[in-house]
């Protein structure tokens, strides 16, 4: 990220100085919570430029989107992530008077069975079908001869354009109350599933890295989330384009050189389409 962020810069000076009465406004928005809670940054952003009453035509997004070589992926898209924290309600109790509890261990089994096993939607050209994964699933004390009282289980859906955030939510209690389990849930929504056609932007970006690297780019939708999830909320075209991401989030994460040199060509390229 920060290698695209010197790119935009190399190539905003670059364009500016070659252009300066060119036809539109250019904004480089850097934020540092997009790996966090992403409540500030480009959310409130996007706040303001809702009461302002302003949009944006094009966004390209830093991300590294790349995978063999620069510019071989570009992301037109990403599914929407949806969390939740459930917790079932038991009766706790020793372990040797069953009569006396309610295992919510044991209730809460054929539900999750049953979600596991769900198909909640097919997905469309762009997007891979809507996933869903139980990341932490909690019960009891440690004591071996004790029954819990409640149980707590993390699960988050991935979801694509196929589904809406109140479906899914719907979907899923609906299969709780069936089991007749006794459950809170808490629902998180990081941000939903955003989707560029191939229009101007996409063609001027493939057009772009055509000249500048010889190769020719392939849409996805694939990974986590981005910024682009907010940014869509006011830009109908957004694209992200940058370095290999083979080293993200590693350790020694590093990038190639010759990428260095090339991305900001490719940014230079795409603003000389964009704005004449």
């Amino acid at each position: 990220m920060k290698s695209s962020i010197a790119a935009f810069v190399v190539a905003l000076e670059a364009f500016v100085a070659e252009r300066p009465a060119h036809s539109g406004s250019i904004a480089l928005l850097i934020t540092s919570d997009e790996e966090g809670p992403a409540v500030d940054g480009t959310v409130r952003v996007v706040e303001r430029l809702k009461q302002r009453g302003e949009t944006i035509d094009y966004c390209i997004v830093g991300e590294p989107s790349s995978v063999d070589s620069l510019g071989d992926v570009i992301k037109n898209g990403r599914r929407g992530s949806l969390s939740g924290r459930l917790t079932v309600r038991g009766i706790q109790g020793h372990i040797a008077y069953p009569q006396l509890v309610k295992n919510p261990i044991h209730a809460v089994a054929p539900a999750l069975a049953e979600l596991a096993q769900t198909r909640w939607d097919d997905g469309n050209a762009f997007f891979p079908p809507t996933t869903w994964q139980v990341s932490n699933l909690h019960a009891g004390t440690g004591a071996t001869n004790m029954v819990p009282g409640t149980l707590e289980m993390d699960f988050n859906f991935r979801f694509s354009t196929a589904s809406t955030e109140q479906d899914l939510r719907e979907r899923l209690e609906g299969v709780l109350r069936r089991h007749g389990l006794d459950f809170s849930l808490d629902w998180t929504l990081s941000g939903g599933p955003f989707l560029t056609q191939p229009r101007e932007l996409v063609a001027v970006v493939k057009d772009a890295i055509r000249s500048i690297t010889g190769r020719e780019s392939e849409l996805s939708t694939s990974g986590g989330t981005s910024d682009g999830r907010f940014i869509a909320e006011i830009c109908a075209q957004i694209v992200e384009l940058g370095p290999v991401n083979s080293s993200a989030h590693k350790l020694n994460e590093f990038v190639d050189r010759e990428a260095l040199r090339q991305l900001p060509r490719i940014y230079l390229e795409t603003m000389r389409a964009l704005l004449r």
